[in-house]
């Protein structure tokens, strides 16, 4: 079996307990004159637990077994305070940096040890000096075993606090990525819907106001150019501000309610006279005596609502727009309907953000949302149907 290297430390300890140990014996220094081995007999013991120090780290469970055979060899020469030290070493680095079966044994095996010698040599001595025998173990084989011990547990607690700590950041970073993600598709989400309805009204009458030579109807495209360029400046300003805001004191403003869905479908009957003769209805069936929706529903409603008129206003074949509105117990009902289908006359380019960021307002509300053709009784007409679910009551999330 090949062994690995030894540690930098362990060697200096080995050097110093070698090195003290020959100068006890160089000075005449011996624990127990008189013994078995006599003179330099100690050298040997002493040798082979500075040998074993050397595994200290790499072996501890072998280390600290053939230490103790080593430490009852030293006790047939005069003994060493050094190997009597190094052998402490062993049995604390044989806890600290032994598997975890060896460090739970050990203290328990060492305790029971210094108690048998204790009581051991009461039994036999029969005198009270009989108890420093077993302190004497208690101090060589139980206090080094529950020293390691101790200071393994602060090291495995320590080490737990530092991973717990590392996890606790790594959570927060994700939060924190999936916040600004979250915010940066709610922004996204509010400058379609903001401003996307404005500039598509900008682009159709500014092409129909290029595509007739009717003096009025220019006129007539102007003005609506100029209203919806107003408004969406206004509108762009708000986010503007919105998205410089660095969390202090923000400048108060009204969230669009389904109370102002009768401004938006005038806004759009006014966007879509020469936009290909298209009219719009609203038809708002819910109870009179329903509770207020919470913030969050209504103005993913109303924005729900805007970015369909304003779909129908870029793509709608010329014929009416209903919206209509029903309330249940557990939802609120979004229904709107325009003619589908190719159309003459001018309109606006579209990318397909106005439907993912109604679906993401639904989604976000734990709610439904469906946009689709749909076959009428007439099989020269079809509709286009755009339905959304929106549960009345919010349970989080910013739509």
């Amino acid at each position: 079996m090949s062994l690995s290297r030894p540690h930098r430390d362990d060697v200096l300890i080995a050097l110093a307990g070698l090195s003290g140990g020959l100068l006890l014996w160089g000075i005449g220094l011996g624990m127990n004159p008189g013994r078995l081995l006599d003179d330099e007999w100690l050298l040997v013991p002493l040798a082979l637990m500075a040998c074993l120090e050397l595994l200290r780290r790499t072996r501890p469970g072998f280390g600290v077994a053939a230490g103790t055979l080593v430490l009852a060899l030293d006790q047939c020469t005069q003994g060493s305070l050094a190997t009597l030290v190094m052998y402490t070493d062993l049995m604390y680095a044989a806890v600290l940096y032994g598997s975890p079966a060896l460090a739970r044994r050990l203290p328990v095996i060492t305790g029971a040890a210094t108690l048998t010698v204790m009581f051991g040599s009461l039994a036999l001595i029969r005198e009270p000096e009989a108890i420093l025998l077993g302190v004497i173990a208690g101090f060589i084989s139980f206090g080094p075993a529950t020293t390691g011990m101790l200071v393994r547990n602060h090291r495995e607690a320590a080490a737990s606090e530092r991973l717990r700590a590392e996890q606790t950041a790594l959570l927060a970073e994700m939060d924190r990525v999936q916040a600004v993600n979250a915010e940066r598709s709610r922004m996204a989400r509010e400058l379609h819907d903001m401003v996307a309805n404005h500039l598509s009204a900008i682009a159709i009458h500014s092409t129909a106001a290029l595509s007739l030579d009717d003096p009025r109807t220019t006129r007539d495209a102007l003005g609506v150019i100029r209203e919806n360029s107003v408004e969406g400046l206004a509108e762009m300003r708000r986010l503007i501000g919105l998205l410089r805001d660095s969390g202090g004191e923000r400048e108060a403003h009204a969230e669009p309610t389904l109370d102002g869905l009768e401004s938006l479908v005038e806004q759009a009957r006014a966007s879509g006279g020469p936009s290909g003769g298209l009219s719009f209805a609203l038809y708002d069936e819910r109870p009179a005596d329903a509770p207020q929706l919470p913030a969050p529903v209504e103005l993913a409603a109303y924005r729900i609502v805007q970015e369909s008129l304003t779909n129908a206003l870029k793509h709608a074949a010329p014929g009416e727009v209903t919206i209509r509105l029903s309330r249940t117990d557990t939802a609120l009902r979004i229904v709107v309907t325009s003619r589908f289908g190719g159309r003459d006359g001018p309109r606006a380019p579209g990318s397909g953000a106005g439907l993912v960021g109604m679906g993401e307002r639904a989604t976000l509300l734990d709610g439904s949302f469906e946009a689709l053709p749909v076959d009428t009784d007439d099989p020269a007409v079809k509709l286009w149907r755009v339905t959304a679910e929106l549960p009345v009551e919010h349970r989080g999330g910013t739509a």
